[in-house]
């Protein structure tokens, strides 16, 4: 249901907006606030996504838990496509996503409403030791019934 509403609605507000911003101030100034607000929108959302790749980066390599920097880089970037489309309730809602302490208390309410059942970065738990034993099946090539291919030298393996 609320699919439907952010399909219907949304364009219905803008529109409303652009007529009633429209008739106060004329056409070209509210083009060019809207062409303003995507420029001013796309150069914040550069700068604070590289801050926020940063925070990623760090997570990763401290092997700590990216969930938050990931969210703040994912409503960045709906930041940066809401800052696009041209409309000013939807750039209002772009711009409030760029302020950090909006995007924490969005990211806690999520947070609320989501449950994490595992974490896991991709690095083994544990380093084997040196003198592991590697379970393989081979099968012993006589060498005089192999005939080597064009192009083969002698593998430093077998020389003793």
């Amino acid at each position: 249901m609320w699919l439907l509403f952010a399909f219907i609605g949304i364009p219905l507000i803008e529109i409303g907006l652009f007529i009633q911003v429209g008739g106060a101030i004329g056409l070209w100034p509210t083009l060019a606030i809207v062409i303003l607000t995507a420029l001013a929108g796309t150069a914040l959302v550069r700068s604070q996504g590289v801050a926020v790749l940063g925070q990623i980066q760090r997570s990763f390599n401290e092997m700590d838990d990216p969930t938050e920097p990931l969210a703040h880089g994912a409503m960045i970037l709906l930041s940066g496509a809401l800052l696009l489309t041209p409309g000013f309730f939807t750039d209002a809602v772009g711009f409030a996503l760029l302020v950090p302490a909006i995007r924490e208390r969005m990211f806690a309410y999520l947070r609320g409403r989501i449950t994490v059942t595992a974490f896991s970065t991709g690095a083994p738990r544990h380093h084997p030791s040196r003198d592991s034993v590697i379970d393989a099946e081979y099968t012993e090539l006589d060498p005089d019934r192999v005939e080597p291919r064009p192009g083969d030298r002698p593998s430093k393996w077998t020389q003793s």
